[in-house]
């Protein structure tokens, strides 16, 4: 089986998997900063997405990218583990694939969590999304994710993850790039899917409060679905995983206890 790079972090007396997926451009190194604390109470499976890090010399055989065909890919993962139940953790694109994830095997997750959740789309961001495509190839494509990295992340307090997924990203070559960047043509609709789908699964949205692209429209998502709850982590932006990792991981914790609790009891 040709499987996506992936790491372990086991507890031996623990039975609870947490899932980590990184965003565009990132890699399993984006997520050191939750491995001791979240690693103390779960096992830990963090794994590379297509063309990123590790797989960036490793052929898949994709021609192209959806995110089905992406969320299958871990979901071979986690079954290849023999894991029957794992809590989803997902930040920015990697919450896209997390919230697919679940539609794909809804009885094979236990929770979700969704930091720097992108949900829906603003109309500036649509209009983006639709020119994404034409505008890389003008400025190249790594100059566009820069660019998007500023638009996303940019105050001097974002510096610290801007230059991190700068820097990681620099691992995507130009044909990963553009598989990567033709999802844009339909993201939206996409997100509008996923946005609409019911489940009964605990989801827990945590964004920053300067996340200017993205915080209204999780905020919205938490009001819509009875079953998720909605936290901003103040001044904080966008990748809350690393500017504020420290109370973003007591935040997954508390959630992740809270909700094992009320298993126990039902």
């Amino acid at each position: 089986m040709n499987l996506l790079y992936y790491e372990t972090h086991n507890r031996k007396e623990c039975k609870e998997w947490l899932l980590l997926v990184h965003g565009a451009g990132g890699s399993t190194r984006t997520w050191k900063r939750q491995i001791k604390d979240l690693g103390a109470s779960y096992n830990l499976l963090i794994v590379e997405l297509p063309g990123h890090g590790n797989n960036k010399n490793h052929d898949l055989g994709l021609t192209d990218y959806s995110f089905e065909i992406v969320a299958n890919k871990i979901w071979e993962i986690v079954d290849y583990l023999n894991i029957q139940s794992i809590h989803l953790v997902g930040i920015s694109l990697g919450a896209i694939v997390c919230l697919q994830m679940r539609i794909l095997r809804p009885d094979g997750v236990s929770t979700v969590i969704l930091p720097g959740a992108i949900i829906r789309l603003s109309a500036k961001l649509r209009i983006l999304a639709r020119v994404s495509l034409t505008f890389a190839r003008i400025i190249g494509y790594r100059n566009f994710y820069s660019l998007s990295a500023y638009i996303m992340m940019p105050r001097g307090n974002h510096k610290q993850s801007r230059d991190i997924f700068i820097k990681e990203s620099k691992a995507l070559t130009t044909a990963e790039f553009k598989k990567w960047t033709h999802l844009y043509f339909d993201l939206n609709k996409k997100l509008l899917q996923l946005y609409h789908a019911k489940s009964t699964i605990p989801h827990l949205l945590v964004m920053g409060s300067q996340d200017h692209l993205f915080k209204s429209h999780a905020k919205a998502y938490s009001e819509f679905h009875d079953n998720a709850q909605f936290l901003a982590i103040q001044n904080c932006g966008h990748v809350v995983s690393i500017e504020k990792a420290s109370e973003f991981n007591q935040i997954c914790l508390q959630f992740l206890n809270s909700n094992f609790q009320n298993s126990l009891t039902h």
